[in-house]
Parts: C-alpha cells; sequence; structure tokens
C-alpha cells in the first residue's frame, strides 16, 4: 500500500513538474499561449509527436522555445533536482536539519575555481563545458576533499569535524577570493554575477553533460536510500544493523560532491534549493529516504525551474541572477527552521 503511494506521489510530483515546464516555457517576451507551448512540446514526443500539426505556430516560435527557453528549463530543472537530491541526503547522513549541498565548502570552491577561470585568460573547452565551468567542477572537488582529509581523525570521521571544517575552508577560501578581487578590480562585477547563479548561458549541450551526470549520481544515491534510513537511527545503531557508517559516508560525500559540482558549474552557486526542498517534501514522504529522495529531485526541479522562469521575466528586459529569487525565498525558511530546532531544544 505505501508502495502504491509513493509511485501516486512520484506521478503527480512528475506531472506538476510537466505543468511547470509547459507555463515556464510560455513565458518570456515572445508572447506564447500555454496550449501552443503544449502543442510544441507533444510534437517533439515520440508516436505521438508526427499527429500534432504545428505549421500555424510559426519557426520564429519554435526556434524560441527549442533553442532558447527549453535548454534554459531543462537545465535549471536538473540543477534544482540534483540539489534538493543532495540536501536530503546530507541531511540524513550528518543527522542535521540545516546541512545543505554546500555545507562541505563546494560553493566556496566554485567560487576560486571559477575565479581563476575568469582571471587566466585561457579559452578551454571539455564536455561542453567553458573555462570558467570547469575551473569551478575542479575547485568544488578539490576543496570537498580536502575538507574530507583534513577533518580524518585517527583514520575516521566525525561530522561535527567535517562540517566545522568545512566552514572553516570555505571563510578562508572566500578570503582569497576577496584578495583576487582588490588585485583585479575590473572583473569583480563578473565574479560577482557568477556567484549568483544564472541560467543565461544555457545550452543543449551543457543539458547533455547535465543529464549524464545528474543520473548516474542520483540513481546511485537512490542505492543508498536504505542505509541513510538506518544511519538516522545513530552510528551506534547502525553499526550493530551491519552498516559501515564510515565507508557509506565516504561514498555519500564522493557522489554527492561530483553531483554538486556538476551543477555549479553550469549555474553557478545557487543557495536553499537543497535547504527548503528536503524539509517541504517530509509532508509527503515522512522521513524515509526512499521516498524523500525521489520526491526531492521532483520537487527541486520544479522549484528551480519557476525560480528562474521568474528570474528572467519580473525585471524584464533585466534579468535578476536565480541565486536572489532563491535566497529570498530560502533566508526565511532557514530562519524558521532554527527557531523550531530551538524549541526543540
Amino acid at each position: 500500500m505505501k508502495c502504491n503511494r509513493r509511485w501516486l506521489n512520484i506521478i503527480i510530483l512528475i506531472l506538476v513538474m510537466l505543468a511547470g515546464m509547459i507555463f515556464s516555457v510560455s513565458v518570456g517576451s515572445a508572447n506564447l499561449s500555454v496550449w501552443d507551448s503544449l502543442r510544441l512540446f507533444v510534437s517533439k514526443l515520440p508516436f505521438v509527436g508526427d499527429l500534432i500539426d504545428v505549421s500555424d505556430i510559426g519557426a520564429t516560435y519554435e526556434i524560441i522555445v527549442w533553442k532558447v527557453r527549453m535548454p534554459r528549463i531543462v537545465l535549471s530543472a536538473l540543477v534544482g533536482g540534483a540539489l534538493a537530491v543532495v540536501g536530503g541526503v546530507f541531511q540524513g547522513v550528518f543527522g542535521n536539519s540545516l546541512a545543505d549541498p554546500h555545507i562541505l565548502g563546494v560553493s566556496s570552491g566554485a567560487a576560486l575555481g571559477a575565479t581563476f577561470g575568469m582571471l587566466s585568460g585561457v579559452t578551454i573547452s571539455f564536455l561542453s563545458l567553458g573555462t570558467v565551468g570547469i575551473c569551478a567542477f575542479i575547485g568544488a572537488l578539490l576543496t570537498v576533499f580536502l575538507v574530507y582529509h583534513l577533518a580524518r581523525v585517527g583514520g575516521e570521521i566525525s561530522t561535527t569535524n567535517m562540517l566545522l571544517t568545512g566552514t572553516a575552508i570555505s571563510t578562508m577560501l572566500s578570503a582569497i577570493i576577496s584578495l583576487l578581487m582588490t588585485f583585479n578590480e575590473e572583473q569583480v562585477d563578473k565574479v560577482y554575477m557568477w556567484t549568483l547563479g544564472s541560467f543565461s548561458a544555457a545550452t543543449w549541450e551543457k543539458v547533455r553533460f547535465l543529464v549524464v551526470m545528474v543520473a548516474l549520481g542520483v540513481i546511485l544515491l537512490f542505492a543508498f536510500a536504505q542505509k541513510i534510513n538506518v544511519m538516522m537511527m545513530g552510528e551506534e545503531e547502525a553499526k550493530s544493523l551491519g552498516v559501515d557508517t564510515v565507508k557509506v559516508r565516504r561514498v555519500i560525500i564522493v557522489i554527492s560532491s561530483f553531483l554538486v559540482a556538476s551543477a555549479v558549474s553550469v549555474s553557478g552557486i545557487i543557495g536553499f534549493v537543497g535547504l527548503i526542498i528536503p524539509h517541504s517534501v517530509r509532508l509527503l514522504s515522512g522521513s524515509n529516504n526512499k521516498s524523500l529522495l525521489p520526491y526531492s529531485f521532483f520537487g527541486g526541479a520544479t522549484f528551480l525551474m519557476l525560480c528562474d522562469t521568474a528570474a528572467r521575466t519580473i525585471a524584464a528586459p533585466t534579468e535578476i541572477p536565480v541565486g536572489i529569487i532563491t535566497s529570498v525565498l530560502g533566508a526565511p525558511f532557514f530562519i524558521f527552521l532554527i527557531l523550531r530546532n530551538r524549541k526543540k531544544v
């Protein structure tokens, strides 16, 4: 019965995500009705696409939808889903309801890497990523691995050590970024805008890169759902039930780090998605990660997709960085969580 309810909820979340996608593709400087957007969307589906006539819509609108808006919408959905899943996983693994995907210093590492990429003047490309994206990806991974190794004590690692080390490293890297900007004032605006997150440079090539990374990462994390459930019962309880908590936590951190680094490399830093969504979907899933993680993925995808739609339309033709939208929504939620946790103490 619970399994059937889980699948029903997943189907509902998928339908909500698709509805949000149709709405998002309809909104913009070039007005397009929801019905026409739906027709264009269905026309690309296998088997049924040939049955839909879109000749009356016009080639211009078709280009706008499939070359401009849709890559951006899909990319934002993938990033949102990835960040939400990692947020849910970290909250379970670290036993901290305030944990999010950037808690181990990923954002600061990515920002430092991106800063080096912008200042280097070098132009390279790999797997659809440019210099900034590649440097951000490498910076994020190196930071997490540095935090992990510095937090180890006697071959083992405690959650408290890791979180404190992540905070310390983030502070240090932010200081280095500020120092670099002091000597390169002409690049300040570019670095600042990158740290606020944006999907304005979305392409189908980036979508293909992220589809592979997200599919691998999310599926692997889903496979650990039951072990995360056991780890949430406590360290000693998990070990007594045969779960090697040190090894499981290490593997989960590695997978999550690659997933977050991939997301950050194509979007810049986007906060609060991994904090808001897992807590929100717990109203449906409870604490069972077998439900929480898939719910978080589709919830995060829909949330960030709609946030990006707001970012590009609220102040049109000026675009607001999507990180500002998520922060405006996420900061009050974060304060609410702090107050709720304080009442429990």
